[in-house]
């Protein structure tokens, strides 16, 4: 009888080391506190990113380095904190030039170096689930990537951890006319997307239904009020930074009835990198052609005075002035009865919710509603009983029908119309 062998059955999978990283602020001295904010920041969208924080150093400066962002004092600080805390990964809180990249992995030869714009792009990388959202992540990276080739080490996808995620070694071995090559036909792709979606957007508008888009900072909770708005999962929400890169459209019910189409869309952010607006704008017409835009804060977070001045700052650069406005701040069942009171004080407009239990709904529907008024007029006409099937497709051509009543030899319909809708159907009609 053969002996069973004592070799154990070891499994061979291995998990790659988690990436320990010293993160580096840096500002003017006139802003210390930004630096600070900012930092903080950094550290969430690192942790989102999967490495670990080990250890952080800040540098006000009058004027910032041309070679290497910070001073050489600084410089050799982060080399000897790198040793000490045995971290492989260097994080710069501002975006970096093609020169200070490169000078820096000089000075530091056995970290990598990354800036706040390439740890972002990972996140985005991470996060893009549709063809559109690859599509507009791979030629944020490609943009960010061309005036870098020769600073950039390690930016493979043999090498693994922050900021090697997208397009890789292989596309980097490219000359640069194949690299400008691919950016432009990633934005003929996008200008495709953005035709098809501009097409949706006029085939709803040709629908006579209200558009509201759900804005804010990132993971403020928007896809969970999006959610609990539609009683369903409608968006993928998870409790990390950018969980939506995509815009997800779903139908709520409106308080007086009818209803209105909710797009949830990308989280906003500070400092977020010029490349990666210009590469979801098409994402981000959604905001520009809403008809009311349903503003969600985190109330809970620290950050939240912040937060609030990124999206009313990157709001007006979508020139969306002239949308009316809902804010909600969110997340309010953390807090305390008297941090809701002190929150109410110096937020007196803005109404308190909470998406995870439903607190506060009802409510924010009913502004939502009142603002979309501005647009959206409640009004009643009348139509020949005997005519009203013929009557009733025009209504429904130019109107949301939300109520008929017969009244004899009439019908009475409710209606939620715009005013240039509703002055054509007086021509024909009797208002009421």
């Amino acid at each position: 009888m053969a002996r069973k062998s004592g070799v154990r059955n070891v499994s061979r999978e291995t998990r790659a080391p988690i990436e320990r990283a010293v993160l580096v602020g840096v500002g003017p001295k006139s802003q210390t506190d930004v630096i600070r904010t900012s930092l903080s920041e950094l550290k969430r969208l690192v942790e989102t990113a999967g490495a670990l924080v080990v250890g952080e150093t800040t540098q006000a400066l009058q004027r910032f380095s041309s070679a290497t962002l910070v001073g050489e004092g600084k410089v050799e600080e982060i080399a000897g904190m790198c040793a000490g805390l045995r971290a492989g990964t260097v994080i710069f809180d501002l975006e970096l030039t093609a020169g200070q990249q490169k000078n820096l992995e000089k000075a530091l030869p056995k970290v990598k170096i990354v800036d706040r714009t390439r740890l972002i792009l990972d996140i985005f990388a991470r996060r893009a689930r549709t063809n559109e959202g690859s599509l507009q992540v791979e030629l944020a990276q490609l943009s960010y990537m061309l005036p870098r080739l020769t600073g950039i080490r390690a930016f493979s996808q043999q090498a693994g951890g922050i900021g090697t995620r997208g397009p890789g070694e292989r596309k980097l071995e490219y000359e640069k006319r194949h690299i400008q090559y691919r950016i432009k036909h990633l934005r003929a792709e996008l200008e495709r997307v953005r035709s098809s979606r501009r097409l949706r957007r006029e085939r709803r508008a040709s629908v006579p239904v209200p558009q509201v888009a759900l804005v804010g900072y990132t993971n403020v909770g928007k896809s969970t009020l999006l959610n609990q708005l539609t009683g369903e999962y409608a968006a993928y929400a998870d409790d990390k930074l950018f969980a939506t890169l995509d815009p997800t459209a779903r139908r709520v019910r409106l308080p007086s009835g009818g209803w209105a189409v909710i797009t949830d869309t990308v989280g906003f952010i500070q400092r977020l990198p010029t490349s990666l607006i210009a590469a979801f704008r098409s994402t981000l017409e959604e905001v520009e052609a809403a008809d009311c835009l349903l503003i969600v804060h985190d109330a809970s977070s620290s950050e939240l005075e912040g937060q609030h001045a990124s999206v009313k700052l990157t709001l007006e650069e979508l020139a969306t002035g002239g949308i009316p406005r809902v804010e909600a701040l969110n997340k309010t069942d953390r807090l305390d009865a008297s941090a809701r009171g002190d929150l109410s004080r110096r937020h007196p407009d803005a109404t308190m919710i909470s998406a995870a239990s439903g607190e506060g709904i009802p409510e924010v529907l009913k502004r939502v509603e009142e603002a979309l008024s501005k647009k959206w007029l409640l009004r009643e006409i009348d139509a020949p009983a005997a005519a009203a099937g013929s009557w009733t497709a025009r209504l429904y051509e130019s109107a949301q029908i939300l109520d008929r009543r017969v009244l004899g030899d009439k019908i009475r319909f409710r209606l939620r119309v715009t005013a240039e809708n509703w002055s054509r159907l007086q021509s024909l009609l009797t208002p009421v």
